[in-house]
């Protein structure tokens, strides 16, 4: 336990999943998911991910591997329409199991590696701010040639974000949110300032009252 501790995560290598290695390059990482201790999903979950960079709450170096996995993986994580929720898909017995065998989650479907357009302006705050603002272009030049025919559906279906989602409702207000809110990061970069933190700001909440005054004196 603590400090010390081994393998204080309690992750060992034959629990890492075969599709990972090929998958991950040299360049890229990912913060994987958590379902308790010793329990990892290590499939790429895309919200939590661009928060922990708009946040701060991933470092330089974290974001930027992030960044890299996006871009070198841009075909199974953005597509046709940006951007998958999580990567790769529950297939199997393991969808039904983990998702309740909700209809909707068959693979490549909803909560079940669908791709979600509202996660535009997430991709797009994260790529300004590792200065890979070329990314969010792209990603919106993509969302552009289709969401307004579409009528602005609420998410996609496909390995590559092809189709509209078979339950898909239209119209859809945080769908219409990203994509303006994309454009406006893209149009006036100081917005970035609105919606992420600085790393000092995040090291200051992980300081206790010591280190602080410590600072001011």
């Amino acid at each position: 336990f603590g400090e010390a501790a081994i393998n204080k995560f309690n992750v060992y290598a034959d629990t890492i999943p075969d599709w990972l290695m090929q998958w991950l390059p040299d360049s890229g990482g990912y913060f994987v998911g958590n379902l308790g201790p010793g329990r990892m999903d290590f499939r790429f979950f895309a919200q939590g991910n661009l928060m922990a960079i708009i946040t701060s709450l991933a470092t330089e170096e974290q974001s930027q591997a992030i960044m890299n996995l996006i871009e070198q993986q841009w075909q199974d994580l953005v597509g046709e329409m940006p951007m998958k929720v999580c990567f790769p898909a529950l297939e199997g017995r393991d969808w039904q199991i983990i998702t309740g065998c909700d209809p909707k989650n068959t693979p490549w479907s909803y909560h079940n590696g669908g791709s979600w357009p509202f996660l535009l302006w997430e991709l797009a705050a994260a790529a300004q701010k590792t200065g890979k603002s070329e990314l969010a272009h792209k990603a919106l030049k993509i969302a552009a040639k289709r969401l307004l025919k579409d009528k602005w559906p609420e998410y996609y279906d496909g390995k590559n974000g092809r189709l509209i989602g078979k339950k898909a409702r239209k119209v859809q207000t945080w769908t219409i949110a990203g994509f303006l809110a994309a454009q406006q990061l893209i149009d006036n970069p100081d917005h970035l300032n609105l919606v992420s933190f600085e790393d000092t700001a995040v090291m200051i909440c992980s300081m206790d009252i010591a280190e602080i005054v410590a600072m001011n004196k």
